[in-house]
């Protein structure tokens, strides 16, 4: 009632937790992408027949959650302007390049 598996290299191991342990969004796989071309593959791919939610989450067809994320927005987050982090933080992006 397990199953073991790799994503990028790293090993994973599944267990069938039965309707007493179903998955949540307790726990979530992050991917950071380089690329947009890279957030949008993965995003059509893994919400095909899952359900799309905000803020680059979304759950598969099988009810695991992901979170596909830009690497620019991690770092922009963490950027020195704390000012300019914090609108990042506040979803306001739209002059977080300045």
């Amino acid at each position: 009632m397990s199953v073991s598996f790799g994503l990028d290299g790293q090993e994973f191991i599944g267990l069938n937790g039965g309707p007493r342990f179903p998955f949540t969004e307790a726990i979530s796989l992050f991917v950071n992408c380089d690329t947009q071309e890279e957030v949008d593959e993965l995003w059509r791919k893994l919400s095909d027949g899952g359900e799309e939610q905000m803020c680059g989450w979304l759950k598969d067809t099988y009810g695991l959650s992901w979170q596909i994320i830009p690497t620019i927005l991690c770092e922009l987050m963490r950027d020195e302007d704390a000012e300019k982090a914090g609108r990042v933080h506040a979803g306001d992006a739209s002059d977080a390049d300045d």
